[in-house]
């Protein structure tokens, strides 16, 4: 891509050099003569040879600089051919690496939900058994079940929030 933006600019420059070549160039005016006959005849053959070479001079420039619009057209394509085909590279990798988060997002959750149902398994064990430890053992048998969470994904199709949900 960087050696297309380098040849476009190239183009241009080139383009813009002869342009201000070809405004330079000016058909010669006749010089000033007597009015001998042989003088006048002189004078306009000479301007007749110098304006051939003068016509000879634009056109090919003219030629040179139609020539590399036509390339510069050309390059110009290229390079947003080039950008759109990268854009859509972007947007493919992109696609494949959202699907592979939704695989780990949807794991995720649902070993959040078996987590959740393992922690309430043991909430209930540990409610039904509590009275008696503190019984035997003068304490409780597990503490901190009012702070138990397990993380969460979910997704508004655009922005995927992590969050932690109460069990």
């Amino acid at each position: 891509m960087q050696t297309l933006q380098q040849d476009i600019e190239a183009i241009q420059n080139q383009i813009y050099r002869l342009q201000r070549e070809r405004s330079r160039m000016k058909t010669p005016t006749l010089a000033a003569v007597d009015d001998s006959t042989e003088a006048i005849t002189d004078a306009y053959r000479t301007q007749a040879r110098e304006t051939v070479q003068i016509s000879a001079e634009v056109k090919g420039i003219d030629d040179a600089i139609a020539a590399l619009k036509t390339q510069l057209q050309q390059k110009q394509q290229q390079l947003q051919q080039h950008k759109a085909d990268r854009s859509n590279s972007i947007l493919q990798q992109l696609e494949a690496s959202r699907e592979q988060a939704k695989i780990h997002a949807e794991r995720i959750n649902q070993l959040a939900a078996e987590l959740a149902e393992e922690v309430k398994a043991l909430k209930d064990i540990a409610d039904d058994i509590t009275p008696s430890y503190w019984q035997v053992y003068l304490k409780p048998f597990i503490t901190g079940f009012q702070n138990i969470s397990v993380p969460f994904v979910r997704s508004d199709g655009q922005v995927w929030t992590i969050f932690n949900r109460r069990v």
